[in-house]
């Protein structure tokens, strides 16, 4: 009577290895495409910062040096978005097991954000520190696109893992009724 009423409040359907696998792979799947478009998204969305050549090396003007920080800025939110996205996407699809969905998830989004950095980057015009250097006083070059600090590195794992807890605890009773 005990296991079976165990059983009725704690239903925990039998998952094979196969199934955990191919949720976990496409998982890591879904967050690397997302990161490599989010990427995409941060780059084209951030506008290139201004700034001129002296002495070898380049400095921003002033209009310039809001465009230094819109670029960490515009990570954070690009990166908490998509995760939020992608982390409730998971959730609602990839439900047989919430732990390893929990899992999958947080490493597929430090991935995704790693791939969001390693994109905009690559896209984004080179480090005018570079140039400068070799270029004559007065040159007008446009900034590179990057991230200060490690804290805006939380933003991909943090946005993914609220949009998994928002489906998991938030349409639990719903979730349940589905299978």
């Amino acid at each position: 009577m005990s296991a079976e009423l165990s059983e009725q409040t704690h239903p925990t359907p039998h998952v094979s290895r196969w199934w955990l696998l191919r949720d976990v792979t496409l998982v890591l799947a879904l967050f690397a495409v997302g990161g490599a478009l989010c990427g995409v998204l941060w780059e084209w969305w951030w506008t290139a910062p201004s700034g001129s050549v002296a002495d070898g090396t380049w400095f921003p003007d002033l209009e310039g040096v809001r465009g230094v920080f819109s670029g960490t800025a515009l990570y954070v939110v690009v990166g908490a978005v998509g995760g939020l996205v992608l982390g409730a996407a998971c959730g609602w699809l990839f439900d047989r097991v919430e732990l390893v969905t929990l899992v999958a998830v947080a490493v597929g989004a430090t991935l995704a954000g790693w791939l969001m950095l390693w994109v905009g980057t690559a896209l984004a015009p080179p480090d005018p520190q570079l140039a400068a250097a070799s270029a004559p006083d007065g040159t007008r070059l446009p900034g590179t696109l990057a991230v200060s600090g490690d804290s805006p590195f939380a933003a991909f794992p943090l946005g993914a893992t609220a949009g998994l807890a928002a489906v998991f605890i938030g349409l639990a009773p719903n979730r349940r009724s589905r299978g």
